[in-house]
């Protein structure tokens, strides 16, 4: 068992030299989602996240849903940490991915519970992928590595459409059913502009990647979908703008979270 337990120790600071800007995002998220959620909700969040997204990945590399079929190489399995076939790190995106995303789609509706925010965050995160998967591809060519492929390559820089319509279903999976755990009250204790900064962090950290690999019809491709999504959430914010955002306290407000039904 202490031999177990020291390999998956090995294994895991394997993960974080070989993914540290995983790690370095996922800083950010937990900073910025306890100042925002507070920190037992965003412990609901990540757990929930993660579960979803190896979940989903799990069954992608099996029956192709809802991802679409790929495989992992396995190259990396003596050196980094795996759950069954799935690299630890890989489903550790997604919550944070899922909370920028519904960062973004709160701000622009004024509005933070409902179907609606958790649908616009399912097709913002889906929009992230669009720069996202099309890197990873191509991880050969940087420092992501070889590490998945699909065994037909899809339509979109080689990934299947498929992909991004799984990407929607886990976006809004992650923030529905956390917005269905707090209840539907969720309370902003802070702002969602740290989450939006978050989110395009991570969209200029991709798009610097691609142009540093050469890939400028990706990299053209990825900024003018996400000047789209800019222009888009913009003007949903200035259509809202006369709406008050009844989930924002007053600066400086002390706000006591009110108990949330899941076992702690």
């Amino acid at each position: 068992m202490a031999q177990q337990v020291a390999e998956w120790a090995t294994l895991l600071a394997g993960t974080l030299l070989l993914r540290p800007y995983v790690f370095i995002f996922l800083a950010v998220f937990l900073v910025l989602a306890w100042r925002d959620l507070g920190w037992r909700r965003t412990f609901v969040w990540f757990g929930w996240g993660w579960t979803v997204a190896f979940t989903a990945e799990y069954a992608s590399t099996r029956i192709g849903v809802p991802f679409g079929l790929y495989h992992y190489t396995g190259d990396t399995v003596s050196r980094e940490l795996f759950v069954s076939n799935v690299p630890f790190f890989s489903p550790m995106s997604f919550p944070f991915l899922a909370y920028a995303s519904y960062c973004l789609a709160r701000w622009a509706l004024g509005q933070a519970r409902g179907w609606t925010p958790a649908a616009l965050a399912g097709a913002l995160m889906m929009l992230l992928d669009v720069v996202i998967d099309p890197l990873a591809v191509r991880g050969d060519s940087w420092f992501l590595g070889h590490i998945f492929y699909y065994p037909e390559p899809g339509a979109y820089f080689g990934v299947p459409l498929s992909n991004f319509a799984g990407w929607f279903l886990v976006g809004w999976a992650i923030v529905s059913g956390y917005l269905w755990a707090v209840g539907g009250r969720p309370r902003a204790l802070g702002s969602p502009l740290g989450g939006i900064g978050l989110y395009y962090g991570v969209a200029v950290f991709n798009l610097g990647i691609t142009w540093s690999i050469g890939e400028m019809t990706l990299l053209g491709a990825g900024i003018l979908v996400h000047v789209a999504v800019f222009l888009v959430v913009y003007d949903l914010k200035a259509m809202t703008a006369t709406r008050s955002w009844p989930d924002e306290w007053p600066a400086g407000e002390q706000v006591v979270e009110a108990p949330i039904p899941i076992d702690e």
